[in-house]
């Protein structure tokens, strides 16, 4: 059944991957970089930007996608620019249908101007609340770490001071070959003495050896991205599959895959939506959960991901809400305002979609 486009907007979503510093409004870039004096940008005009950054985006590999928050991150160094961006994530999640998001940035990236850790997630928290206030969004914030850089203590020490204000959980992000997660056992170890949520980008750029070290050695809940685990799986060709014992282990103990679609395309770790693993990992009944990774940098909204699915699967609203569902149940959030947000909230509104017809 073909499903109109506007469903996709109307249908609840939860968010569990998004980057804020990829998800900027292009007007906002070059409004901020004329009120902080950031002069890199290529150009001052916003349709050419966006399709400045997907094209640079675009272009087949993790490290040249990474390349492009050199502008976005250069013109967030003040706490008002911190929070602007906040803020309009907030409003542009809620206006997209999104009940439920976890946004996450890197706090050492915002401090050249002077900033502290603490102003810069205190700027990011503010603006979260603000943008949030009066939607159906419920909204927290993920403290990431570079992975080639040196500051992954501070950044979970950071988290976790400010884990009663707003910030769910600690990740380590940027360019995955060369910096396994191993690297920064130290933080892990501190976040799981302190029972503080832990989600790691781990198979996106990068195999099965980032995936298992990520589980077994630095105690990842959710796994970045994750779609790698396909290559512990081999498909015969009357389409049964076989899976290797980290594959199995993954799906044996429920751990949530952060798949972002559309972005694994603009990096090279899909060749196209119809070709990713995804269709494998659903049918397999991994728990998939579908996000937007970064949304300036790939043109791209959650109803967008959704919509993409339906047009390559043939995805309905009962593989929307199951997808959805994987992703509330998989939420940082505490359990109790999960169980509200998914049987106040996403339950009914499917469910009143399909009463209508839709």
């Amino acid at each position: 059944m073909q499903l109109a486009p506007e469903i996709f907007v109307r249908a609840p979503k939860v968010l569990l991957h998004d980057h804020l510093d990829g998800g900027m409004r292009s007007t906002s870039v070059i409004e901020l970089a004329a009120e902080t004096g950031y002069d890199g940008l290529p150009t001052t005009d916003p349709d050419d930007l966006a399709a400045w950054v997907r094209r640079g985006a675009d272009r087949n590999k993790l490290e040249l996608y990474l390349e492009t928050f050199a502008h976005t991150v250069g013109v967030t160094q003040t706490a008002d620019a911190i929070e602007r961006m906040a803020h309009e994530a907030a409003e542009d999640l809620a206006n997209d249908g999104v009940v439920y998001a976890e946004v996450r940035f890197a706090p050492e990236q915002h401090i050249e101007r002077g900033l502290t850790l603490d102003e810069v997630v205190e700027a990011a928290t503010r603006g979260l609340a603000s943008g949030s206030a009066g939607t159906d969004l419920t909204i927290g914030l993920i403290c990431s770490a570079m992975r080639q850089a040196a500051r992954s203590q501070d950044i979970a020490e950071l988290a976790v001071r400010h884990r009663d204000a707003g910030v769910v959980g600690f990740d380590i992000a940027g360019p995955e070959a060369g910096f396994p997660p191993t690297r920064h056992l130290d933080a892990f170890q501190y976040c799981l003495r302190e029972n503080f949520h832990i989600t790691i980008h781990a198979g996106e750029a990068f195999g099965l050896p980032s995936i298992q070290e990520a589980l077994a050695y630095c105690g990842a809940e959710r796994l970045g991205h994750g779609m790698r685990i396909v290559d512990d799986i081999t498909v015969d060709e009357d389409g049964s599959a076989e899976l290797g014992r980290l594959a199995s282990f993954v799906r044996d103990t429920r751990v949530p895959l952060e798949v972002c679609p559309t972005s694994n395309v603009n990096t090279g770790a899909a060749a196209s939506i119809a070709d990713h693993p995804i269709a494998l990992l659903r049918r397999l009944r991994f728990r998939v959960t579908i996000n937007t990774d970064n949304r300036l940098m790939s043109d791209v909204a959650l109803s967008d991901e959704f919509a993409k699915l339906h047009e390559a699967f043939g995805y309905g609203l009962g593989d929307m809400e199951w997808l959805t569902l994987n992703a509330m149940k998989s939420a940082f959030w505490p359990f109790e305002q999960r169980l509200k947000i998914i049987n106040e909230i996403i339950k009914p509104r499917y469910a009143a979609l399909r009463d209508a017809g839709l």
